[in-house]
């Protein structure tokens, strides 16, 4: 007669606990090719309990199966496994495919064969990541109830250390980034899932902050777990659903940790005056052992949440600090901007004031000598009683020498006040034919003097946007140069017209022309060209360079063309007959 615990006896599944019944199950595989031996099993586990958990006894029939099965459902416990299905090795193989492929090292793995000797055992173990390796001889109802209850036991601390694990990497993730409210929703995070671990249950749970211990403060949901996930986030207790909100008013009017039933919650009060309240819901009430490890951990909340906000809070301070030193960098560097402008205007202004000096030295020394000469000459004459005729003779060359004199100064002005930085242009419409008219006319005399004639030719009306002075200057100088450079008795033509919607203004004499060295030199200041004046006119080199400083800041185009020495000038203005 068999021994008791070698017989299987049938248990009817409707005489199970109801309490066992509907709470979580383990879950184990039976992976075997044989219907009977997932019909004996089932019949032998058919009222195994461990910690008030049942069974979920889930088959596969082959190691594909097994393969399937196993990538389904990766929360399995233990794996009862035939060592040969489909092929002598089919067990072993879906052994390897768990371990390497899958990557699941907590399933607990029984390995049974109905024919040990193809498969020695220590070969087996040694070589395998397996936990268990029995013949199904070996299996009697009581010796598959202690293999399977040391391998769920043997997964249940594996679990508990995966758990932990996560639980501490999760804080030591936050405890990293703690600069931001969101590092802080991090560590609030890690703290539900550690007490989690450490209590070895899934529990949903909720944790809130409120910044200070007025009873009116409202707080905010840093973190949530099951149930509790929907409420990250809220920043108002209203939000909350009702009992909910009564639980966690309660715990902060409390002061201190509750354990009522299959509810926990703990109370921390940090070292800044903020608190923070933590309310799990358990599958089972704890034991004196579980609340004295939730209470010691509780007591370390304090100073991690205080770390938190002493790091938000030198955050805060080293923004704040690096915000001020960029704006006393960015006024430095304004300031280093401003000095090195007004340091090159100074050296500007230093240049030209020794080119003025280098210019009066030179120009104005001719004039001031015949001034002289001539003044002695005449204070001579009048001592000696000279005629009137000669007398006036030498007035009269003291007057030109004035003139030149006035001359020269009037052009230094102007290209000093053409230098000047908050020059500005005013610009109005003007009828350019009436102005260029008005120009030569005021050159007439200086022409008659040397026999020579002004012809304007413009169509009225013609309305340019400009400076009206400042053009009048420009014309001015153009055309007192084209008499300077005329011979006696030549021609001088000003032509106005219009090209592109631009207003084209066109000086043309039939002076000495321009050698191309003069017009690649042409516009610069203080520049002295090849030909000379025909009248004995002076030249300050300065009258050209202004006119095209003018034209450049109406935005417009100067201009100069010549066949080659002997053959006459050309000079173009183009400027925009509207405003630029």
């Amino acid at each position: 007669m068999a021994e008791q615990d070698d017989v299987l006896h049938l248990i009817d599944d409707s005489g199970a606990d109801p309490e066992v019944s509907g709470a979580r199950k383990w879950k184990i595989a039976v992976i075997d090719d044989d219907q009977a031996v997932h019909e004996g099993t089932r019949f032998a586990l058919s009222d195994y309990s461990l910690n008030g958990q049942g069974l979920e006894i889930l088959s596969a029939y082959s190691g594909s199966e097994g393969r399937t099965l196993m990538r389904a459902h990766p929360d399995i416990a233990a794996v009862l496994l035939d060592v040969i299905m489909e092929t002598d090795a089919a067990g072993l193989d879906l052994v390897e495919y768990i371990r390497n492929e899958l990557r699941n090292e907590t399933v607990r793995i029984i390995l049974r064969t109905g024919q040990p000797g193809q498969a020695p055992e220590r070969r087996v173990i040694v070589q395998y990541d397996i936990n268990d390796y029995k013949a199904k001889t070996e299996l009697t109802a009581d010796k598959l109830f202690t293999s399977l209850t040391a391998a769920l036991r043997s997964y249940q601390q594996l679990e508990r250390m995966v758990q932990t694990r996560r639980g501490l990497e999760i804080i030591i993730d936050a405890a990293s980034t703690l600069y931001d409210f969101k590092s802080m929703q991090r560590l609030a995070e890690g703290v539900l899932t550690q007490i989690a671990s450490l209590l070895n249950v899934d529990c949903a749970g909720i944790l809130v902050l409120r910044d200070g211990g007025d009873a009116n403060d409202d707080f905010s949901v840093l973190a949530g777990s099951g149930c509790y996930s929907r409420f990250i986030g809220t920043t108002s207790a209203k939000s909350l659903d009702a009992d909910l909100r009564s639980m966690v008013e309660a715990a902060f009017k409390r002061r201190k940790h509750e354990f009522v039933d299959q509810r926990t919650v703990l109370y921390v009060r940090t070292g800044s005056g903020r608190e923070v309240v933590v309310l799990l819901q358990a599958e089972r009430q704890l034991s004196e052992t579980d609340r004295s490890l939730v209470e010691i951990f509780g007591s370390r909340l304090s100073i991690a949440f205080d770390n938190v906000i002493l790091y938000q809070q030198l955050q805060q301070a080293n923004t704040q600090l690096e915000d001020r030193v960029t704006q006393r960098t960015r006024a430095l560097m304004q300031a280093n901007r401003r000095l090195s402008a007004q340091w090159l205007r100074l050296q500007r202004a230093n240049g030209f004031k020794n080119e003025i000096l280098g210019t009066v030295a030179h120009d104005l020394k001719n004039p001031l000598s015949v001034i002289l000469g001539r003044t002695e000459m005449l204070t001579e004459l009048i001592a000696a009683g000279s005629s009137r005729d000669n007398v006036t003779s030498q007035v009269e060359h003291i007057r030109d020498a004035t003139k030149r004199l006035t001359s020269m100064v009037d052009h230094l002005i102007s290209d000093a006040m053409a230098d000047a930085f908050d020059i500005t242009i005013r610009r109005e419409p003007v009828d350019i034919a009436a102005l260029v008219g008005e120009v030569a006319d005021a050159n007439q005399p200086l022409a008659v003097n040397k026999q020579q004639s002004i012809t304007v030719s413009a169509s009225p009306n013609h309305t340019t946007v400009c400076d009206a002075d400042r053009i009048r200057e420009a014309i001015d100088n153009l055309i007192s140069n084209a008499i300077k450079y005329s011979p006696i008795g030549g021609k001088i033509s000003v032509q106005v017209g219009e090209d592109s919607k631009m207003t084209v203004i066109r000086v043309v004499d039939e002076g000495a022309g321009l050698s191309p060295e003069d017009l690649g030199r042409l516009f610069g200041r203080f520049q002295r060209l090849s030909a000379k004046p025909t009248g004995g006119e002076s030249s300050t080199g300065l009258g050209l360079s202004i006119v095209k400083r003018i034209i450049d800041m109406h935005g417009g185009e100067v201009t100069a063309n010549s066949a080659g020495p002997g053959q006459g000038s050309t000079f173009t203005i183009t400027l925009p007959a509207t405003d630029v």
